[in-house]
């Protein structure tokens, strides 16, 4: 059994989208900035985009990834991402945390809607093996997690904007939780800290 490491992008005051995120506006209005080190640069919604990731931004996701074997989002992740053009980009199984799983695509676009966390968790670590389980957004997921003791990593990329607005990544956590730095990498776009979780070793 591997690890469940939980990852997510903020900005420097805690936002980890701007206002008015979904699908129409993604990361929320100015929140496409937290993900400049995703796209090796600036981008927009409007200007079409790829992932030209590179430097110390790419050596930390490839490192990340790369024992990854399945993950758990929340279903706002999914819909804001346009369910990622309608196929899993990431390792292993992706199971998206949603109150309406009638919704659920076709098998082999590599999603799998579940219902609650600790079924996600579960399922995500019978599918992933030896393999670690990645924990993406949204913020909430992560918070319960976090609260539940689910967490072994906790990885957070700042990127250098102040947003001002949006939601908090740690709106209304209340546990005091010990963290031990691990490793760093920075660029121009974020600062990428990965951490691991005193007593964050899973009870599922």
């Amino acid at each position: 059994m591997g690890k469940v490491i939980a990852s997510i992008t903020t900005s420097v005051d805690g936002y980890v989208t701007g206002p008015d995120d979904g699908p129409e506006y993604g990361l929320g209005r100015g929140g496409e900035r937290l993900h400049y080190w995703v796209m090796g640069g600036p981008w927009t919604y409007q200007g079409g985009h790829d992932f030209a990731m590179h430097g110390p931004d790419k050596e930390f996701f490839d490192e990340l990834v790369s024992t990854v074997a399945s993950g758990v989002v929340g279903r706002g992740m999914y819909d804001a991402a346009g369910a990622w053009g309608g196929t899993n980009p990431f390792p292993g199984t992706l199971f998206v945390l949603t109150h309406r799983t009638a919704d659920q695509p076709a098998i082999q676009t590599g999603f799998r809607f579940v219902a609650d966390l600790g079924t996600a968790l579960t399922q995500a670590a019978e599918t992933a093996g030896d393999g670690d389980v990645s924990i993406g957004g949204g913020a909430g997921i992560i918070r319960q997690a976090l609260a539940a003791g689910k967490v072994d990593e906790l990885v957070i990329s700042t990127a250098p904007v102040i947003l001002g607005g949006g939601k908090r990544l740690f709106d209304g956590f209340s546990r005091d939780v010990d963290l031990k730095v691990v490793k760093v990498y920075s660029s121009p776009y974020a600062t990428h800290v990965r951490y691991t979780v005193d007593g964050g070793q899973r009870t599922t």
